[in-house]
C-alpha cells in the first residue's frame, strides 16, 4: 500500500468517525473467512457499518480528527481490528452477544467502544453496552417521569370538582 492508498483509506476512515458518535473496536481474529461474511450480512442487515483497516491507519485518522477526545482507544489499536459504526449505541454490542451464542465461538471480541464521547475498554464491558438506553428510550422515560405529577394534579383537580358538586347537590337535596 503505497502513501497515497493510505491517505485515502484515512480520509475514509476520518469520514466515518465524523459521521457517527459510536463506534466499536474488535478482533476477528480466528473467525473463518465465512463467519466474517455472515457477521457482514447480520451488520448490513441492522445497518452497522463494519469496516477492517490497519490499526495504524485508525489511529492516525483519530488522532487527525481529535488526539484528546479519542485517547481512551489508542491501547485497543493492536491485533486484527474490525470497526462497527452505528448511530444506535447498543446495537453492536447485541450483534457481537448474538453472533458469539449463534456460532458458538468468543469472537468477535470487544476491544473497545466509543459511545457518545465516553470509551468502554474490554470484552467485560459487553453487557453494559447491552444494556445502554437509546436517547429516545431516555427523553421518552424522562417525559413520562415529569407527566406523573401532572396528571396527579389533574387527577386531584377533577376530583375535587366532583366533590364540589356533590356537596352542593346534598346541599340542595338538603333545603
Amino acid at each position: 500500500m503505497n502513501k497515497q492508498e493510505k491517505n485515502e483509506v484515512i480520509d475514509i476512515l476520518k469520514d466515518k468517525f465524523s459521521q457517527y458518535n459510536n463506534f466499536y473496536l474488535t478482533n476477528t481474529e480466528s473467525l473463518t473467512v465465512e463467519q466474517v461474511g455472515k457477521l457482514r450480512r447480520i451488520c448490513f442487515d441492522k445497518k452497522v457499518e463494519m469496516k477492517v483497516a490497519k490499526n495504524t491507519l485508525i489511529r492516525k485518522a483519530l488522532e487527525q480528527l481529535d488526539s484528546a477526545r479519542f485517547e481512551g482507544t489508542f491501547d485497543s489499536l493492536n491485533g486484527v481490528t474490525a470497526l462497527l459504526f452505528s448511530e444506535n449505541p447498543k446495537e453492536p454490542a447485541l450483534i457481537i452477544s448474538s453472533f458469539r451464542k449463534e456460532i458458538n465461538t468468543e469472537r468477535p471480541v470487544l476491544k473497545a467502544a466509543f459511545i457518545d464521547g465516553d470509551v468502554f475498554v474490554g470484552d467485560n464491558q459487553l453487557n453494559t453496552l447491552k444494556e445502554l438506553k437509546s436517547k429516545a428510550d431516555l427523553v421518552g422515560e424522562i417525559i413520562g417521569m415529569l407527566q406523573s405529577p401532572a396528571k396527579n394534579v389533574i387527577s386531584a383537580l377533577n376530583a375535587g370538582g366532583k366533590l364540589a358538586s356533590l356537596v352542593k347537590a346534598l346541599e340542595e337535596r338538603a333545603q
